[in-house]
C-alpha cells in the first residue's frame, strides 16, 4: 500500500483556503488517502476532535459530507449556524475565530467573500477549511479529481494529457477546477458566454501552476470547449446570491446546455460531472445527467472521502 504520509506532513495544522494551497504531490497524496479511506484499506482515529461548521450559505452535500466524514473518523461536529449564534449578529470575525479556537479543533466555513475566510484563518489558531466562497470551492474540486481518477487511473501521470472541459458560468467552481487541473497535469478549458468568463487573475494563477506542462484555455464557444474532452463539467447558471439574475442569465446562456449533442462532441470515453444541485433542462439535460457517461452521484459521494482525508491530514491523523 502506497503511503501518502510524507507529502502531507507539511499540511498538519494548516489551512485550506484555496486549491492553490496544495502543490501537485500533496494533491495526489490527498487523493490517494481518500481512495484508501473509501476502499477501507485505511482507518484513522480522530476521536475527541471537534469540527465547527460556520455556513452562511445553504448547503446539502457540503454540510452532510463534513458531518459524516468527521463521524467516520471518530470525531464530532458542531453546527455554528449564524442564525442562532452571535456570528449572525455582527460579532467581529477576530473575536469569533479566537473564541472558537478554544472550543474546536478545526473550522469549515462556507461564506460569500474570500476575504472573510482569510480573516478567519488569520485570527484562528486551528485549521480553517474553505467549504465554498464566491471565489473558490476547493473541496469540491478535490472530489471531482478523485472521480476523474476512478475513470482514468490513480497513477501520478494517469491524468496527464486529459482534457477537462467546463461549460457555463466562470464561477468559483471553474476557478478551483483550473487550479486543481493544473496541479494534476490536465488540460483545462473553460467555456463561458461573453461577460461570464472566469477571473483573469485565477486564469493566470492556474497557468503559472501548470508551468507549461498543461494548458489552461478560456473560450466562448460550447462546442469548441467540449470537442474531444475526456471530462465534461457544468454547474448552475446562477449561483447562490445571484437568483435575481436568473432570467438574464438564462438568456445569456441559451445554447450552453450540456445535452446529448454537446456530449457527442467529447471523447467517446468521456464522463460527465456536475457539482449539484442541478436544474435539468437548463445547464444540463435530464438524459445526460441520468446517462451512462454521468458520474455525478459518484462525484457527490466522493465529497465525503476527500474531506475525511483532508480532516485527517490537517488534524494530524495521518502520521509522520
Amino acid at each position: 500500500m502506497v503511503s501518502p504520509s510524507a507529502p502531507l506532513a507539511a499540511l498538519r495544522g494548516g489551512d485550506l483556503l484555496s486549491s492553490a494551497d496544495l502543490d501537485g504531490p500533496q494533491t495526489l497524496a490527498l487523493l490517494e488517502l481518500a481512495r484508501q479511506l473509501k476502499s477501507g484499506e485505511r482507518r484513522i482515529d480522530l476521536s475527541g476532535r471537534v469540527l465547527g461548521l460556520i455556513f452562511s450559505k445553504a448547503s446539502t452535500r457540503t454540510r452532510v459530507s463534513f458531518i459524516v466524514a468527521m463521524a467516520r473518523l471518530g470525531g464530532q461536529t458542531i453546527d455554528l449556524n449564524p442564525a442562532v449564534t452571535q456570528v449572525g449578529r455582527g460579532e467581529p470575525i477576530a473575536d469569533t475565530a479566537r473564541v472558537l479556537s478554544r472550543y474546536c479543533d478545526a473550522l469549515a466555513i462556507r461564506t460569500f467573500a474570500q476575504e472573510d475566510l482569510v480573516d478567519y484563518a488569520h485570527w484562528a489558531s486551528i485549521p480553517v477549511i474553505n467549504a465554498l466562497t464566491d471565489l473558490e470551492h476547493p473541496c469540491q474540486a478535490l472530489a471531482d479529481a478523485l472521480t476523474i481518477q476512478e475513470r482514468f487511473g490513480h497513477g501520478p501521470t494517469d491524468l496527464h494529457g486529459l482534457t477537462l472541459a467546463y461549460v457555463g458560468d466562470g464561477n468559483n467552481m471553474a476557478h478551483s477546477l483550473m487550479l486543481v487541473g493544473a496541479l494534476l497535469g490536465m488540460d483545462v478549458r473553460i467555456g463561458s458566454p461573453d461577460g461570464f468568463a472566469p477571473s483573469p487573475a485565477v486564469v493566470s494563477q492556474a497557468r503559472s501552476l501548470a508551468g507549461g506542462r498543461s494548458s489552461i484555455s478560456v473560450l466562448q464557444d460550447p462546442v469548441a470547449t467540449a470537442r474531444g474532452a475526456h471530462v465534461l463539467y457544468t454547474d448552475v447558471w446562477a449561483s447562490m446570491g445571484q437568483e435575481e439574475e436568473q432570467a438574464q442569465r438564462e438568456r445569456a446562456f441559451a445554447g450552453w446546455c450540456l445535452d446529448e449533442d454537446l456530449l457527442a462532441e467529447a471523447d467517446p470515453r468521456a464522463i460527465v460531472l456536475h457539482c449539484l444541485p442541478a436544474h435539468r433542462g437548463e445547464e444540463i439535460s435530464a438524459g445526460v445527467i441520468e446517462g451512462a457517461a454521468s458520474r455525478v452521484f459518484d462525484q457527490a459521494e466522493n465529497r465525503l472521502h476527500v474531506q475525511q482525508a483532508l480532516l485527517a491530514t490537517l488534524l494530524g491523523g495521518v502520521g509522520d
